[in-house]
């Protein structure tokens, strides 16, 4: 019996969120992996900048604005990768409103700010599944980017936390709807990553995690890319409504 390989040769990627960070690291991950991978970020000068060097290190890489917060601009980047690429076979929904919004207490969060996070992190994240699954194909795959933080309760982060349990909860519901497509549905929950994103974040909060794993160290891009590339492919296609801590240990699923 043959059994596939950890490989994304000959299927194209879609990752929201791409120009930096983490997103940058997924999609450089998928192009290192085989994948011929769409970049996509409200920065749509950074996501050009990130795919133009995957491109000279011999990938093949296309960017395309998308603000995950808008209808609107979801629909015109399905009708773009409908119209220039065809069919997709896997979508990375990273993107979500993360940097400088910690730091508030539940009551001092605005009401604001509430409706921001969940129009982007929940939301956004439904709708890029709603506008992209129609061009995806039997063996297709969805990693949605979840949070430890939703895990342990993390305090002084309603918002977030509650955005990206909502995520954990959608992809369970998602991968129902979407099995019989023979589309996988999962998710993945990183710890804290140190990425530009992470930069605000108070000392101790950093500290608590890196003290507080199993494996006591700091956690980089490179920590979480190799789950998401393997969510991805053939290799987990009998995967599905899953959700997977990778975060050294901090909590456990």
């Amino acid at each position: 019996m043959a059994f596939p390989a950890v490989s994304l040769s000959g299927r194209r990627v879609l990752v929201s969120g791409a120009g930096r960070g983490l997103g940058r690291a997924f999609a450089e991950a998928c192009a290192e992996a085989g994948a011929r991978v769409i970049l996509c970020d409200l920065d749509a000068a950074a996501a050009e900048a990130a795919a133009a060097e995957l491109r000279a290190a011999g990938h093949e890489a296309a960017a395309l604005p998308v603000d995950i917060g808008e209808p609107d601009s979801i629909a015109a980047l399905a009708a773009a990768v409908r119209e220039r690429f065809g069919t997709l076979h896997g979508l990375l929904n990273n993107a979500a409103i993360a940097t400088g919004i910690g730091g508030k207490t539940f009551d001092e969060i605005d009401i604001e700010t509430w409706d921001r996070v969940f129009r982007v992190n929940v939301r956004g994240t439904w709708l890029m599944v709603k506008h992209l699954a129609p061009l995806m194909a039997d063996g297709g795959a969805i990693v949605n980017l979840a949070s430890d933080t939703a895990l342990w309760g993390a305090p002084r982060l309603l918002h977030y936390v509650g955005s990206k349990g909502a995520v954990i909860a959608m992809t369970r519901s998602l991968a129902r709807e979407l099995g019989p497509r023979g589309i996988a549905v999962n998710c993945i929950a990183p710890g804290l990553v140190r990425v530009w994103a992470t930069e605000y974040v108070p000392k101790e909060r950093h500290d608590l995690y890196e003290q507080g794993r199993a494996i006591p160290r700091a956690q980089y891009p490179e920590d979480v890319t190799g789950a998401a590339v393997f969510l991805l492919s053939p290799a987990a296609a009998f995967v599905t409504g899953q959700m997977l801590p990778v975060n050294g240990g901090f909590v456990f699923g």
